[in-house]
């Protein structure tokens, strides 16, 4: 089986100093609070981050094996992969100001 793990993709690598941020949220199929999030994640990104974002979704549902080796106790979960050290965020994410400021995003 594939392993998964909390690295960026390859081509993003050599974006690292150039502010590039990449992201990946994990969700549970189409619920509430997972469209919430995912609504919340690409408005912060296009709004701050504009050109300068990767954003890569998984859902728990439909990808169970992209989970496997990794430490997801509760979805949605969004781990802020570059600029390092990683960041997360598990539970509620429908708060734009409280994601600006766990992820030290300061416009």
């Amino acid at each position: 089986m594939k392993s998964h793990s909390l690295q960026p993709k390859p081509e993003f690598q050599q974006l690292r100093e150039e502010n590039f941020y990449s992201f990946r949220l994990y969700i549970a199929g189409t619920n509430f609070k997972s469209i919430l999030a995912l609504k919340t994640i690409k408005h912060i990104c296009e709004t701050y981050l504009k050109d300068h974002y990767d954003l890569e979704v998984i859902d728990v549902y439909q990808q169970p094996e992209l989970t496997q080796g990794e430490p997801i106790v509760a979805v949605p979960t969004l781990i802020r992969l570059l600029p390092l050290p990683l960041q997360r965020i598990i539970g509620d994410l429908s708060q734009t100001e409280r994601i600006l400021m766990a992820l030290n995003l300061s416009f």
